[in-house]
């Protein structure tokens, strides 16, 4: 199903991109930019951001230490180094 009409991408693009994203994109204009697009209308916002949610699961708010989804060994306590999508 096609969920941005501005940018053609559909609910499996997003799902694509939020499982195989290096850096975990958790709100629309971070899976934007994963897929080099941008939001034009903003009326799929909504649902993409419901697309994510679902596709992160339990992880949607934070991800956890050994959560698959856990990228980020960081230095800091409480920093995660993201890598690029």
């Amino acid at each position: 199903m096609i969920v941005c009409s501005c940018n053609v991408l559909s609910d499996h693009d997003v799902r694509s991109a939020v499982n195989s994203a290096d850096a975990l994109p958790r709100n629309p204009k971070q899976l934007y930019g994963c897929l080099g697009c941008s939001a034009e209308c903003g009326r799929c916002a909504r649902t993409i951001k419901t697309i994510i949610d679902e596709a992160l699961g339990p992880c949607a708010k934070t991800c956890m230490a050994g959560c698959p989804h856990n990228h980020a060994e960081a230095d800091e306590p409480g920093e995660f180094a993201l890598a690029a999508c």
